[in-house]
C-alpha cells in the first residue's frame, strides 16, 4: 500500500534542531528531512530535505542512486567533481540547479565557505 507524504500547511522550521548526517556521510554535512515517504525498497515515493554542508566538508567518491533527484543551492559554494582528497573540481555559487535522471554519477562534493541546498528525491510514477 503506498505512503503519502504528509500535508504540511506553512509549518515553521527550526533551523537549529532535527540536523543528522545521511548514512556514509561525513558528519560535517548534515540533512533536514521536511517530508518524505521515499521507499527506496519498494522504488516509490519521494523525498523533500535541506542539506548542509560546514565549510570546508567534502565527500570523496560519486554517487548514483535509481531515483531521480532536483538540486538548488539556496547559499554557499558547491564544488563538483573534487578528489578523494578534496581537491580540484568545478565550483559553483548560489543560485544554481542540478536535475538528474537515475543512474547519473555526480560529486563528489566539496564547499569551501559552507553551503544550504534544497532537494527533491522521487521515484518516477510510470515505473521507468
Amino acid at each position: 500500500m503506498p505512503m503519502n507524504k504528509p500535508h504540511i500547511e506553512f509549518l515553521r522550521l527550526d533551523m537549529n534542531e532535527g540536523w543528522a548526517s545521511p548514512p556514509g556521510y561525513p558528519a560535517g554535512i548534515q540533512q533536514k528531512i521536511l517530508a518524505s515517504d521515499l521507499d527506496e525498497t519498494n522504488k516509490m515515493g519521494s523525498r523533500t530535505r535541506l542539506l548542509r554542508f560546514a565549510p570546508g566538508e567534502y565527500t570523496t567518491a560519486p554517487f548514483v542512486h535509481d531515483h531521480w533527484e532536483e538540486v538548488f543551492l539556496l547559499s554557499g559554494d558547491l564544488i563538483v567533481g573534487n578528489d578523494a582528497q578534496g581537491k580540484g573540481g568545478e565550483s559553483f555559487s548560489a543560485p544554481t540547479y542540478a536535475c538528474r535522471p537515475p543512474g547519473a554519477y555526480h560529486g563528489p562534493f566539496k564547499s569551501e565557505a559552507g553551503c544550504m541546498l534544497y532537494e527533491i528525491h522521487y521515484y518516477d510514477e510510470s515505473g521507468k
